[in-house]
């Protein structure tokens, strides 16, 4: 798939197939996480990848019971070190970096799966004190996202976007967009 087709293309999903992601896959789309930019080359993401039914039953529950969450095969909680990123960057690492650096990673990770015809979702309510509670997380790692992985059990249809017209600034704020 090429990448243009592969971004207009990726959608939430949230209905799975029985199928099993093969760990080498899953090792790929981690690996492809890894690839994504980071604040100073930080790396300061950190994933959990959980497949255990018990375990994503906690997860699910801490995402206020996105029932969903159980049914993929793979479940991947991606976090940040906060310590690794306030090294670098102090406050402003803590609070604007380790969100930006980790959601390319994510969005990286996404990405690849969709490539590999793998489904995901990114999930970003739950609570972060049952979370890190039940997958024993240390005081300066923060959980920014559950991304439940898995292939679709359909085809979802994709969300419309809104038009560039509506998004696109040209030179200042409110400068027409005329393409």
């Amino acid at each position: 798939m090429e990448t243009l087709d592969c971004i207009r293309t990726r959608t939430s999903v949230r209905e799975f197939s029985r199928e099993d992601i093969p760990d080498h896959f899953l090792k790929e789309l981690l690996e492809a996480a890894t690839q994504a930019p980071s604040a100073g080359n930080t790396q300061e993401w950190v994933f959990i990848a959980v497949r255990e039914e018990e375990q994503k039953k906690h997860i699910a529950e801490a995402a206020f019971g996105q029932e969903f969450i159980l049914h993929a095969p793979v479940v991947v909680v991606v976090c940040a070190d906060l310590e690794r990123i306030q090294v670098a960057y102090g406050e402003r690492g803590v609070s604007l970096y380790a969100y930006q650096d980790t959601a390319a990673a994510i969005q990286t990770m996404l990405l690849a799966a969709w490539e590999k015809g793998i489904g995901s979702c990114w999930v970003g309510a739950f609570n972060e004190t049952r979370l890190k509670g039940a997958l024993v997380i240390p005081t300066n790692i923060k959980p920014v996202a559950i991304i439940p992985l898995g292939y679709p059990a359909d085809k979802p249809a994709k969300p419309e976007r809104r038009p560039l017209q509506e998004i696109i600034f040209k030179e200042t704020w409110g400068g027409k967009w005329e393409n």
